[in-house]
């Protein structure tokens, strides 16, 4: 092993300079700057060097018109956010007095004054209010008061206050706010408030500058800016019913910055900073914001209506299975169609279980995520055109939009039972008879192949991804409706064959197609 050599100068000057480095760091913690070291040895080497000439530093100018970009926005930007108090009144009822007679907390809540009950008040004892005030931040969109921040900032509060760069604070009122994208709107009576522009978030490339301004963490961190980079675009999230997509960012961002503004080196609102993702509870260089153009859309509707409208596909859906997108040559952001809603705009339109969107209105799925995102941002009634595929074959169907009353959702059966084993496709299976839905619980009018297990390391798992529970009422586009069915259709293909397979999802009524190689 080679092994490096240092003389002992370099071993004395490392051992200064990491000295150095630490006293700095202690004596500012203990508060002691009048007494770091380096200060004395500074003012020693002057007196040993009395004529030593010190010049400016060799710097480029671009570097010094870099940093005034981020000088120049962040005085822009700063008298545009502001801080958010929200006040929440937490109620909490306290026991019943009379219920504690005879017990040993009797005498011990009599001595801190346990007010007693009024005979015949519902649920006995009496209620205390508690207040707690959250801490979050806001951008100013409109001049005549209106502020943009995350929906999570002022939910469940009933006071908010906002505060300004000079310190003055303003009484705020909600305008609105909506859960699925996350944003709400305040507002302050005031006028000639500075503004924020709106940029575009199509326009962001991954690498680009950007800062972060909020209120991280404390009150006294009022108008903090951070900077970093666009890290990722289009990063989506399913959270309960509702998807989102982000931009990520490696701006520091930590709580308290939630609604704060995420913004080019132009200047513009690129985005509405919202969560981050740690393992620590704090900062770890990953940080989402929500993309302007949803802020924008969001923002619009909230103030004129108070509330937002958006459309409805009405179906259930899912990623398409990398074997059914290698099988049909299907694009990886695929969505396939486990149900439709009865009446819905898709029902009207023709959409059916098993067909794959590949388009929404010329816009191409890159996750099948982004479908919620893509319907969500359009308008009841609007028309669109819709590109799907049916079992190897392309449509365009039109799609009149209905208005949201439910986000569509997908779920999943799990069992561990096995009757009939394939070891070539990783599957365990049995006939659905009388006694089999009797024993699963599951209606005795249908008919197929009940998947009992499925061998995590197999393509049926990975690739198809079919999981027991699952019934497969197709193969090979041929009825299936015994395992006698079932293994003579694979038993008809050549080894290395591909072959689609439609199952019903039993424990949400819906179907999915897939494929299989034997």
């Amino acid at each position: 092993m080679l092994r490096k050599k240092f003389s002992i100068p370099v071993i004395a000057a490392a051992m200064f300079v990491s000295g150095v480095l630490f006293t700095t760091a202690g004596a500012n913690f203990l508060g002691s700057e009048d007494r770091v070291a380096t200060i004395s040895l500074a003012s020693d080497r002057a007196e040993i060097e009395p004529t030593m000439d010190w010049t400016e530093p060799d710097v480029a100018p671009s570097v010094f018109e870099f940093e005034s970009a981020f000088v120049n926005v962040a005085e822009r930007i700063n008298p545009a956010v502001v801080q958010i108090r929200a006040e929440r009144v937490v109620r909490q009822q306290m026991p019943d007095a009379s219920q504690l007679r005879g017990t040993p907390f009797d005498d011990f809540f009599r001595q801190f004054g346990l007010p007693q009950a009024e005979r015949g008040t519902p649920g006995g004892g009496t209620q205390r209010e508690y207040r707690s005030e959250g801490l979050g931040s806001g951008v100013i969109i409109r001049g005549d008061g209106y502020i943009v921040t995350n929906n999570h900032v002022v939910d469940g509060a009933e006071n908010f206050s906002v505060m300004l760069l000079d310190g003055s604070e303003l009484e705020a009122t909600l305008v609105g706010g909506d859960e699925f994208t996350d944003l709400a709107v305040l507002k302050v009576e005031t006028d000639d408030l500075p503004v924020v522009g709106f940029g575009n978030a199509d326009d962001l490339r991954v690498g680009q500058w950007v800062m972060a301004f909020g209120s991280p963490l404390s009150a006294e961190l009022a108008n903090t800016v951070t900077t970093g980079i666009v890290s990722a675009k289009g990063r989506y999230s399913s959270n309960g019913t509702s998807v989102q997509h982000y931009i990520q960012t490696d701006a520091a961002i930590n709580p308290g910055n939630s609604g704060g503004a995420l913004i080019n080196l132009n200047g513009e609102l690129v985005g509405i900073n919202t969560a981050i993702f740690t393992r620590t509870g704090g900062y770890q260089g990953i940080g989402f914001a929500i993309p302007v153009n949803t802020v924008e859309a969001i923002t619009r509707q909230l103030i004129a209506k108070g509330g937002v409208q958006r459309a409805r596909l009405g179906v259930e859906y899912g990623a398409a299975s990398n074997a059914l997108i290698n099988a049909l040559d299907l694009p990886l952001g695929a969505a396939q169609v486990g149900n439709v809603i009865e009446g819905s705009a898709a029902d009207k339109a023709g959409i059916h279980e098993g067909d794959v969107i590949l388009e929404v209105d010329g816009q191409k799925l890159d996750n099948a995520l982004a479908l919620s995102t893509i319907i969500g941002g359009l308008r009841p009634g609007q028309k669109i055109d819709m590109k799907i595929n049916r079992e190897g074959e392309q449509k365009t169907l039109t799609v009149t939009l209905g208005a949201a009353e439910e986000s569509e959702s997908v779920a999943a059966v799990e069992d561990t039972s096995e009757d009939s084993v394939s070891e070539a496709l990783g599957l365990s299976y049995t006939s659905l008879t009388e006694d089999v839905a009797r024993r699963y619980n599951i209606e005795s009018d249908l008919n197929g192949v009940l998947i009992t297990d499925v061998d995590e390391s197999s393509l049926a798992f990975r690739d198809a991804n079919l999981r027991p529970g699952f019934l497969i009422i197709e193969a090979n586009r041929q009825k299936v409706e015994s395992v006698k069915d079932f293994e003579k259709i694979v038993e008809s293909l050549d080894e290395g064959d591909s072959f689609l397979v439609r199952v019903r999802i039993l424990e949400n009524d819906s179907s999915m197609l897939t494929a299989l190689v034997k």
